[in-house]
């Protein structure tokens, strides 16, 4: 059954994007991130145009992220404080981005930077997850490492603390913003949550407790995928309604599969199955700029 995306400006298989949002919101379920970083490259191979893409995928961000805060929130697993000043500073960041947008939309470049990104993103996100399930599961050894300090020194330092009592923090307000920053532009630019980056950078950076991080990272995906779906339908204009929500009725279903399998697979298996899905969707999107590129400019029509 084929439907016609008014902002995409072309007819679709409704069963076909189904299906992929539902193959996301699967690999959600299982691995615990957004979804975003596969959605838009998928979308983009299926012939979406870039920035439909991008911004399209934010809204399944948005819907998918309302059940997972509700159940954090449930069992105290949410510092608001400090999703707040991630908020405050992915609003800011989406702004940014939003203008950023406009203007490499405007000098014809916003495809070919946007599948750029992915392949440094993608490429560096599944290399890193792929070193990290195979010392997991013993199949290389790494040498022992010293005990890492609760957060990076330069953040220590910062002025104006503010104590986060969730997280078990003392620290400057200002280096959780500049995460927020960062996520805004990301989500922005690229249609992804930025779960699969925050939460390491929460742990490892602010040094917040594993209890509180995804929880609070998810309300930061929330509050600013949703600032960010409506600053594209306000300033980009390439939100597909149509295309959105037929990703957001698979990603729902996909989800609760994708929970159910994770009851039952390694934890680590897991992990090695997702950094190889990252990396040939990584080498995917290299080929495509690489190997005889479409077309290296978009056209506008005002």
């Amino acid at each position: 059954m084929d439907v016609y995306l008014p902002i995409a400006g072309q007819s679709v298989n409704a069963l076909l994007i189904v299906a992929l949002g539902g193959l996301v919101g699967v690999l959600s379920g299982m691995f615990g991130v957004g979804g975003g970083f596969l959605t838009t490259p998928l979308l983009i191979f299926y012939g979406i145009p870039p920035t439909v893409a991008v911004a399209s995928a934010t809204t399944q961000i948005t819907g998918a992220s309302v059940s997972g805060v509700y159940a954090h929130m449930r069992r105290g697993g949410v510092d608001l404080k400090m999703g707040g000043v991630m908020v405050a500073g992915g609003a800011v960041g989406s702004l940014v981005g939003a203008g950023l947008f406009r203007l490499l939309q405007a000098s014809g470049q916003i495809d070919l930077v946007i599948g750029f990104l992915y392949v440094v993103l993608l490429g560096g996100i599944g290399g890193l997850m792929l070193k990290d399930a195979l010392v997991a599961l013993g199949w290389i050894k790494l040498p022992q490492a010293t005990e890492r300090p609760r957060h990076n020194r330069w953040v220590a330092s910062l002025p104006g603390r503010w104590r986060f009592y969730a997280s078990g923090l003392y620290l400057s307000p200002i280096a959780p913003l500049a995460l927020g920053f960062l996520a805004g532009m990301m989500t922005v630019l690229l249609g992804v949550g930025g779960g699969f980056i925050l939460v390491p950078a929460m742990i490892y950076i602010l040094g917040m407790a594993a209890r509180v991080v995804v929880g609070t990272s998810l309300v930061m995906i929330l509050a600013v995928s949703a600032v960010t779906t409506m600053v594209h339908a306000m300033t980009t204009q390439a939100v597909d309604i149509v295309l959105a929500g037929l990703l957001l009725i698979g990603g729902v279903i996909g989800a609760q599969y994708g929970a159910l399998l994770a009851t039952r697979l390694k934890p680590d298996l897991l992990r090695l199955a997702l950094a190889g899905i990252i990396l040939l969707v990584a080498l995917r999107m290299l080929l495509g700029l690489a190997w005889r590129p479409d077309e290296i400019f978009s056209i506008e029509y005002l």
